[in-house]
């Protein structure tokens, strides 16, 4: 079993109750990846409700930081389950204090007809040409790259390099498993905030709420990334992002409220 699968597995308690642990592996400096925490949240529902195995549409509220190399308990319950769709919410707890609350649409994203209109793909260099984010200078110690591989456009890869709110690139999962819809929902939270091309080093800017609308699974290989910030204001921004598979199709878009710890441009 691959590192991703491995390290989001969960058991099931005697009372049905479910467990998993939060490896620091995905840390983002000190604190666990919002995007793989919810993944843990995300495998509860998707257990809670097989015949519907996808996220459609996803809303976490982050309440408190994770704790890395800490057990959590997630508290999974479908509110309503339908032919094509069912509704859920799941909380997960680290030491007794609730750390996200999420609700999701699930549903089969195994067929799907061509969009009528779509996002389209944008132009970046290839992957030969980006840069590892490891070498992006952002001020925070990243073992999630041990765990992601991501390789930012050239001309936004160091901090305040792009000269406005933006960061695209490439990702995968740095052991070869190839994406699919959990996986995008990870990497929806895996780049570094756009504000870090205007800003420069910002260190890290917690969400306190993320929405994904996923629109397919993604095909095998490489997806690409891009993120925007229009509206930063009392150290706040709201983040738009999208993700598209090694087809050029698109597989989701995402939205996200965070707080910017330094919000004045270096000198």
């Amino acid at each position: 079993m691959n590192r991703f699968d491995t390290e989001t597995r969960l058991t099931e308690g005697a009372d049905g109750s479910l467990h998993g642990h939060v490896h620091s592996a995905w840390n983002i400096g000190a604190n666990p990846n919002g995007g793989y925490l919810l993944t843990l949240a995300l495998a509860a529902l998707q257990r809670t409700a097989p015949q519907h195995p996808d996220p459609l549409s996803v809303t976490v509220h982050y309440l408190r930081p994770g704790i890395a190399d800490q057990p959590c308990e997630l508290d999974a319950r479908i509110l309503r389950t339908g032919r094509t769709m069912s509704t859920g919410r799941v909380t997960l707890r680290q030491a007794g204090e609730v750390r996200l609350e999420v609700m999701a649409a699930l549903g089969d994203l195994s067929a799907h007809a061509e969009p009528v209109l779509s996002l389209p793909m944008p132009a970046i260099p290839p992957l030969q040409d980006c840069v590892s984010r490891a070498d992006s200078g952002q001020g925070l110690e990243l073992p999630i790259l041990d765990r992601l591989d991501i390789r930012l456009h050239p001309e936004e890869a160091r901090a305040g390099a792009a000269g406005s709110a933006r960061v695209s690139g490439w990702i995968r999962l740095r052991d070869g498993r190839e994406p699919d819809a959990l996986a995008s929902v990870l990497f929806a939270d895996a780049f570094p905030p756009s504000v870090f091309g205007l800003l420069g080093v910002v260190g890290w800017v917690p969400t306190i709420e993320l929405t994904v609308h996923l629109r397919r699974r993604p095909a095998p290989g490489w997806m690409l990334g891009s993120f925007q910030t229009h509206d930063l204001a009392g150290g706040r921004l709201i983040e738009d992002g999208a993700l598209w598979d090694s087809t050029g199709h698109l597989v989701l878009q995402c939205r996200q409220l965070a707080l910017v710890r330094q919000a004045e441009r270096k000198s």
